[in-house]
């Protein structure tokens, strides 16, 4: 039985191994057309491995858009947002899985239907909001409207995992004389680390990948974050293929290494939700 049961996990292991090398085949494709010369790209193709390292295209689009500030502003933005939409969903949860307000299932749909709301709908609203706010083309608009947004899933989640937690151990707190506050710090944030740091590493990398609100809500070239200025740059001017591919290459590679530094975080929270 035990032998049945792993050749079964051999098939699973092929498709896994096959989804893994389609999604790393394009970054590696995308890597090597970086630092290769418009000639030899022209000559070769994509497919042809460089005879040396080509780092012009680099320079050149780094220059061009000024990516220093770019990925200042994305890492700013999609921090605070990570942060405070984690911190909210936290808040929001803790309210409704163990305080158990009132009309909670209303709420928690309510949540749910905010999340599903497509981001076209929202153009219009938030840029009259922001304009009348004063905050039109500021980064604190972006994370402002990111943070409620990424937080109505967080919120849906978080409730969900809370509404499970052991009831005798908040009682427990309470009758040693733990405050609403003290049992959220003290118990419930370090019981719900791991699925604290999922929620962390995806609010990041969404907010980073974001595109048509802040679009829509940073005009001013300081201001832009790396997803917008790589679409306006493609559209306003000509680059060639080298400098294409290296404008995806650093686009992408932030968000790579992000995921990569927390992918143990990742994996932990993952594994924690499984065994409960």
């Amino acid at each position: 039985m035990t032998r049945l049961s792993a050749l079964r996990r051999y098939p699973v292991l092929l498709a896994l191994c096959l989804a893994a090398l389609f999604m790393v085949v394009p970054f590696l494709i995308v890597a090597v057309n970086a630092v290769k010369s418009p000639a030899e790209y022209s000559q070769n193709g994509p497919l042809s491995l460089p005879h040396g390292l080509y780092l012009d295209g680099l320079k050149d689009f780094w220059q061009r858009v000024d990516y220093t500030r770019k990925l200042a502003n994305s890492v700013l933005i999609s921090g605070s947002v990570a942060l405070l939409a984690t911190a909210l969903s936290v808040l929001n949860a803790y309210a409704i899985g163990i305080g158990r307000i009132r009309f909670r299932t209303w709420v928690l749909a309510f949540f749910v239907l905010a999340n599903m709301l497509p981001q076209e709908a929202l153009v219009y609203p938030l840029y009259y909001l922001s304009k009348e706010a004063g905050l039109y083309d500021t980064r604190l608009s972006v994370i402002i409207v990111f943070t409620v947004i990424q937080s109505a899933f967080g919120t849906y989640l978080l409730s969900a995992v809370l509404g499970q937690f052991p009831r005798e151990i908040v009682e427990a707190a309470r009758i040693d004389g733990a405050n609403k506050w003290q049992i959220l710090v003290r118990i419930v944030v370090p019981v719900s680390r791991p699925t604290l740091g999922v929620l962390l590493v995806f609010f990041f990398i969404w907010t980073w990948n974001e595109f048509l609100l802040p679009l829509v809500m940073l005009i001013s070239n300081d201001n832009q974050t790396v997803s917008v200025a790589l679409g306006v740059l493609q559209g306003q001017r000509l680059m060639d293929a080298t400098m294409t591919n290296a404008a995806a290459l650093l686009g992408v590679l932030p968000a790579v290494v992000f995921f990569l530094v927390f992918q143990r975080t990742l994996t932990r929270g993952i594994a924690v939700g499984a065994v409960k």
